[in-house]
């Protein structure tokens, strides 16, 4: 993780812009830019943060893994919410695997200066809440569309889902990284990509993927990225 000397604008984090002049004029000076790498960890399964993480045009991606070191994503964080959330819910520890998705930047608080502001109540705390009722909707989702849709439409909702944090159409991934993100086989993730890019929806070219046409994608996808996007939407639209 690099440290940035000028971090980006905090515009570019939805909950950070949603703050009123008084909350943010005290969170700003605790403010710091990082930088993240593609595949860098965050922070482990059991283990403990100095800081919480504000994405800005980065993307960290939740995951559990299992003792035989298979892993599947519970859900994704990027300029819409904060990777940390355990930390100002009472838990001392983090409950799963945080891995960075898309390369990029962020912005840190520490954990103490987090967890005092959340206790002022405000503002802050309310976002902080919404943002949690909203991560625990696509968590939620995510499980029903592992279990019920195909391949395909599971890569859909992650590339829209993804393509919704970033401000580019290019993505830097893997097959195999996408695998374990969904949990399941390269091989599967090898089919569904073909035939996203043989409809025109996407070009995959050596672990990067471009958004060529996305309403083909949202014509492809089952329904569980409406469900999630409408519920951030309404939570995190004020």
């Amino acid at each position: 993780m690099t440290v940035i000397a000028r971090p980006n604008e905090t515009a570019e984090n939805r909950l950070l812009a949603a703050l009123p002049a008084d909350e943010y004029g005290r969170l700003r000076p605790q403010l710091q830019g990082v930088e993240f790498s593609l595949g860098q960890v965050v922070y482990e399964f059991g283990g403990q943060l100095d800081y919480v993480f504000f994405p800005t045009d980065s993307i960290v991606s939740l995951l559990y893994t299992m003792e035989n070191g298979t892993s599947a994503e519970m859900g994704l964080t990027g300029n819409d919410g904060i990777v940390g959330i355990a930390l100002f819910m009472g838990g001392g520890t983090m409950p799963n695997r945080a891995v960075v998705q898309s390369a990029g930047t962020a912005l840190r608080m520490k954990v103490n200066v987090l967890q005092d502001e959340f206790a002022r109540g405000g503002k802050f705390q309310r976002l902080l809440l919404r943002y949690t009722q909203a991560l625990i909707t696509q968590i939620s989702q995510t499980a029903v569309c592992n279990r019920l849709h195909s391949v395909e439409q599971q890569l859909c909702r992650w590339l829209l889902l993804s393509h919704d944090r970033v401000k580019a159409d290019e993505l830097i991934m893997t097959q195999e990284l996408i695998a374990d993100m969904l949990g399941v086989r390269r091989e599967g993730v090898t089919v569904a990509a073909g035939r996203l890019q043989d409809s025109g929806a996407i070009r995959y070219i050596r672990g990067h993927i471009k958004i060529l046409d996305r309403q083909k994608l949202e014509e492809t996808v089952c329904e569980c990225y409406k469900v999630v996007k409408t519920e951030f939407d309404r939570l995190l639209g004020e």
